[in-house]
């Protein structure tokens, strides 16, 4: 049984079908919110961006939300593979002081979880912003109704009431109480347009890159929303996954070049607030060029602890036993470097079977 799945939109189930993948092939990779299930990923984005990506010499362009971010912001230090694996393992050992059967406080989180990204890339900002090859994009949610616009008690409470109210209704509604708001590489434009939903662009620099990555994983009721970034529009800004949960965005608008997209499942849900709404989980006319790379189901039933991956619920499982969540949280990790391994296999045939994205 393969432990790596690969779908594809139809033009790139084509371009597989007659010239097989090529590092050169590669202008996108989307990196979604999704939290622990992200560390499945870790040994397949540790070899494309430490040895399989550097055989080509154009640019690329990672989006990331939310731990996407975190993986992206990771892959553009000098050496990827070294700072991909520390990710994991910091992700995995993260330890939060709290009491008894009671979730850590928000203000904490957010403050350890700070510190975590001042020891990854503090300093080291020109670093990622100069990478030769790779161009980095954060993707965080902003409030934009006057219940979100600060946070509070009970503001932040009613105003995600009323974009959840708002997004079941219609997706674009949510823009009355959230905007997207993309951290950019300041060399490079995106190479896709972002008019599904409204969009401000601000360009990183060392003083913003880790605030918005900070942002970009602020899981509400969680951490604490990241106000008034530098540079960007001021008000507060949380999680890129709301709005963007699995970016699926307009990359067949892009020309030329595939997408290639490390996911931990086949589908992708466009916000977070889309969970529930499975008409929304629906591939589109805008996946045509994208080669997603997902954990075959049967392999997660059958090799995973738990038979599943790795998500939230282990920590509040775990709580009062962090060991046994590490242990898990290792074992998988472990576990997943088949997903790397047959990614090495597959990329040297010169033809590749996929299935349809649906």
């Amino acid at each position: 049984m393969n432990a790596l799945q690969i779908w594809a939109g139809p033009k790139a189930l084509r371009h597989l079908r007659e010239q097989g993948l090529r590092p050169a092939d590669v202008r996108v990779v989307p990196a979604a919110a999704g939290g622990p299930k992200g560390l499945v990923l870790n040994p397949l984005d540790r070899y494309l961006f430490g040895h399989w990506l550097p055989r080509a010499a154009q640019p690329v362009h990672l989006l990331g939300a939310s731990i996407g971010a975190w993986r992206m912001a990771s892959a553009c230090l000098p050496d990827a593979d070294a700072a991909l694996a520390r990710m994991a393992e910091d992700y995995i050992t993260q330890h939060y002081e709290h009491r008894p059967g009671k979730p850590p406080l928000p203000g904490h989180v957010s403050q350890v979880f700070s510190d975590k990204l001042a020891e990854h890339f503090g300093g080291r900002e020109a670093e990622i912003l100069a990478h030769p090859r790779l161009r980095l994009h954060v993707f965080t949610s902003r409030g934009h109704h006057a219940l979100l616009r600060r946070e509070g008690r009970l503001r932040t409470p009613l105003g995600y009431l009323g974009a959840f109210a708002s997004n079941a209704v219609n997706r674009r509604w949510m823009g009355g109480w959230l905007d997207r708001v993309v951290f950019h590489d300041p060399r490079d434009a995106l190479p896709l347009p972002l008019i599904d939903y409204r969009t401000h662009a601000v360009p990183l620099t060392p003083h913003n890159l880790r605030p918005s990555v900070l942002a970009s994983c602020s899981i509400p009721f969680w951490l604490k929303a990241v106000c008034d970034i530098p540079g960007a529009p001021p008000g507060a800004y949380w999680d890129g996954g709301i709005t963007d949960y699995h970016l699926h965005l307009d990359y067949a608008a892009m020309g030329e070049g595939l997408v290639l997209y490390p996911h931990f499942q086949p589908h992708l849900v466009p916000g977070w607030l889309d969970k529930a709404l499975r008409h929304r989980h629906r591939a589109s006319e805008r996946l045509a060029n994208v080669v997603l790379l997902a954990p075959n189901p049967d392999w997660v039933r059958q090799q995973l602890p738990g038979g599943k991956l790795p998500d939230r619920s282990d920590f509040q499982r775990h709580l009062d036993d962090e060991p046994a969540r590490i242990a898990l949280w290792r074992r998988g990790l472990a576990e997943a470097q088949r997903l790397a391994d047959e990614f090495a296999e597959l990329a040297e045939r010169p033809s590749i079977e996929a299935l349809p994205l649906v």
